[in-house]
């Protein structure tokens, strides 16, 4: 299955069809891990929050979670750039959808306690390429950072 996954993503020219859910899912986990990775420090709170975005959005266990996590890691070494890996996204769920994604991406963006130029840039890449405007995109920002406060508080 891996195989297949990888496969995929490195052909998404060749899928004239929206891809299935499991594979928006790991294009999902994969972009969480890159731009967990963005700022060259992979932190536990980092890791932790990813599994439970995965656990919470796709209704699986904590083992779950990280075996989902681990596959998309794996990904994460083998993917294309950010941009096609977004377009796989973008084109397998809708507006409302992406910005979910967007918002569980600046919460692992957040779970380290600092938001690093790095993250910024590639969040602000795949907000441009899921078709979200600058503004609602900082809106999102906004009001993740605000959630993020009231938990470290």
């Amino acid at each position: 299955m891996f195989d297949r996954l990888l496969a995929l993503f490195k052909n998404p020219q060749g899928y004239e069809t929206p891809l299935p859910e499991s594979d928006a899912r790991h294009a999902m986990g994969t972009l969480m891990v890159r731009a967990a990775q963005a700022d060259k420090a992979y932190l536990f709170e980092e890791i932790e929050l990813i599994d439970k975005v995965l656990a919470e959005r796709n209704g699986l266990d904590q083992l779950e979670a990280a075996k989902m996590r681990a596959a998309c890691e794996r990904l994460e070494e083998e993917m294309p750039n950010t941009d096609e890996l977004v377009g796989i996204l973008k084109d397998a769920v809708g507006a409302e959808e992406a910005e979910e994604t967007l918002r569980a991406l600046w919460r692992v963006v957040f779970a380290d306690g600092v938001e690093h130029e790095e993250e910024d840039r590639i969040l602000h890449q795949i907000e441009a390429v899921l078709g979200v405007s600058p503004e609602r995109a900082q809106q999102l920002h906004d009001e993740v950072a605000a959630e993020d406060q009231k938990m470290t508080s």
